[in-house]
C-alpha cells in the first residue's frame, strides 16, 4: 500500500498538471465511447427503417435496389408491377396487409410516394414504432399531400399550404403539373428515415396528375383540369413496389418464393431485415473509420501523459533520490511512477464516462428530434468494458517508460546539482 499513497501524494502535490492530464483522457475517452454509441445508435437505427414489414414486393431486380427505391427513396425501378399481380399478391392466404407504392415524380428534389391511408398505420421503424402526426391528418381529398418533417423544415411549408408535384426526380424540373396543385393535410413526425424526406399523396392523386399524359409529356391540345379529373376512373394500372405482412412469419419464405417463381411477370420478394444487413456491409466501413480516428485520440492523450510525467522528471530528481536514500529499492521508483499513470489513467476514464453519460442525458432528446438518431442510455456493453479496461492497462503499460528511466537514474545522479 505504501506505492499507491505515495502516487496519490505525489500527483495532489503536482494538482494542476494532474487535472489537465486527467481531464485530457477523459475527454479522449468520452470521445471515444461517444463515438462507439453514435456507432451503435446508427446501425440500430439503420436496421429499425422499417419495422414490422416480412416483405417487400417489386419487379425482378437485386435486393438492395429494391430496397434503395422502394424505402431510401434513391434510385428507380427497373419496372413497374402491374395492379393484376398486386392483386394476385394481396389475395394469397398468408398475406395479412399489403400497402402499394407509387414513386416517379417529385416535389424540389423530395420524393413523392404515391400509396394509400393504410401506409400511415402499417408502417412502422423503430421496433415498431406508428408513424405520428405533428400537425394535421392523413389525405381524405383527392388532392391532399402529406409531408414528412424534413420537407416541412427545409421548405417552410405548414397545413394548408399550396404545392405543386413535378414530373421525374429532379432537383430541378421544367415539367411541372402545375394545373393540379396539392394542399399540405398533415405534417409527419420526425422519424430519423426517409419518411421525413418525402411527400405522400393518393394512389389515385398520382393518377389523376397523369390522366393527361403520355410517354412522360403532356398531351397537346387534352388538358383535363383539377375539377374534371374527379369525375374519371382513377383505378391504378400499375405501381413501383409494395410492403407485405403476413399472418405469420412462417409464411415468409414461402411466399417469397411464390413471388420470386410468379409466371405473369418477373418479380422479386426481399426480407427487409436481411436486404437492410447486406446494404449496411456495404457502407458501413464508415464504422471502421471512426473508431480508428477515436483511438487515435486516446493514444495521443495517453502520450500526453507520458510526456508530461518524462518533462517533470528532471524536476523530481531530487525526489527520487531522497526516496532511494531512506530506503527506496528501484524497483519502488519504477513501481511508483507506473502507478502514478495507471491512476491518472483510471481517473480519466472515470471522468470520461461520467461526462459522456450526462452528455446524454442532456442531449439524447435534441438529438432524436432533430437528427432522429436515437441513442440508448444503457450501461456499458461487454465490448466496451474490455475497450476501458484496455485503456487503463495501456495507462498502466504507457507510464513504464518514464518508470525505466528513473528507475535507471543513481543515488548521485540524483543529488548532483545540474546548472
Amino acid at each position: 500500500m505504501i506505492v499507491p499513497r505515495l502516487a496519490l501524494q505525489s500527483l495532489r502535490n503536482r494538482a494542476l498538471t494532474a487535472t489537465l492530464t486527467v481531464l485530457a483522457i477523459a475527454f479522449s475517452v468520452m470521445l471515444l465511447l461517444g463515438v462507439e454509441k453514435v456507432r451503435t445508435g446508427a446501425r440500430q437505427s439503420f436496421a429499425d427503417t422499417i419495422s414490422g414489414t416480412d416483405l417487400i414486393v417489386g419487379a425482378r431486380s437485386g435486393s438492395i435496389q429494391l430496397l434503395l427505391y422502394s424505402i431510401f427513396r434513391i434510385g428507380n425501378a427497373t419496372n413497374n408491377v402491374t395492379w393484376k399481380s398486386y392483386e394476385d399478391i394481396a389475395k394469397r392466404p398468408e398475406v395479412a396487409w399489403i400497402v402499394p407504392l407509387s414513386l416517379g415524380d417529385s416535389h424540389h428534389g423530395f420524393r413523392v410516394l404515391g400509396t394509400t391511408e393504410d401506409y400511415f398505420k402499417r408502417y412502422k421503424y423503430r421496433h415498431g414504432q406508428d408513424l405520428a402526426f405533428a400537425e394535421g391528418e392523413p389525405f381524405h381529398d383527392l388532392f391532399d399531400a402529406v409531408i414528412g418533417a424534413d420537407v416541412a423544415q427545409a421548405l417552410g411549408y405548414k397545413v394548408g399550404d399550396k404545392i405543386v408535384v413535378a414530373h421525374g426526380v429532379g432537383k430541378i424540373s421544367f415539367v411541372e403539373h402545375a394545373d393540379k396543385p396539392f394542399r399540405v393535410a398533415g405534417i409527419l413526425a420526425k422519424t430519423g428515415t426517409p419518411v421525413d424526406r418525402t411527400v405522400h399523396v393518393s394512389l389515385e392523386a398520382i393518377e389523376a396528375i397523369h390522366v393527361d399524359w403520355q410517354n412522360g409529356m403532356p398531351m397537346p391540345g387534352q388538358t383535363i383540369s383539377a375539377d374534371e379529373v374527379r369525375g374519371m376512373d382513377l383505378s391504378p394500372r400499375a405501381i413501383t413496389a409494395a410492403l407485405v405482412g403476413l399472418k405469420s412469419r412462417l409464411a415468409t419464405f414461402k411466399l417469397q418464393r411464390w413471388i420470386n417463381n410468379y409466371s405473369e411477370e418477373p418479380l422479386s420478394a426481399i426480407i427487409p431485415g436481411a436486404a437492410l444487413q447486406e446494404l449496411w456491409g456495404l457502407v458501413g466501413t464508415a464504422e471502421t473509420a471512426l473508431s480508428v480516428v477515436s483511438a487515435m485520440v486516446v493514444a495521443t492523450a495517453l502520450l500526453g501523459m507520458v510526456t508530461m510525467i518524462l518533462t517533470t522528471l528532471n524536476e523530481r530528481r531530487r525526489e527520487m533520490a531522497i526516496l532511494r536514500s531512506v530506503g527506496a529499492r528501484p524497483v519502488t521508483i519504477l513501481g511508483l511512477l507506473a502507478t502514478e499513470a495507471g491512476l491518472l489513467t483510471l481517473a480519466g476514464v472515470v471522468v470520461g464516462a461520467l461526462l459522456l453519460y450526462a452528455g446524454l442525458a442532456v442531449l439524447q432528446p435534441y438529438v432524436d428530434r432533430v437528427y432522429g438518431l436515437h441513442l440508448e442510455i444503457d450501461p456499458p456493453t461487454d465490448r466496451e468494458w474490455l475497450t476501458l479496461g484496455s485503456i487503463v492497462v495501456a495507462g498502466f503499460l504507457a507510464g513504464l517508460l518514464p518508470a525505466i528511466r528513473a528507475y535507471r537514474l543513481s543515488l548521485a545522479d540524483g543529488m548532483t546539482v545540474r546548472t
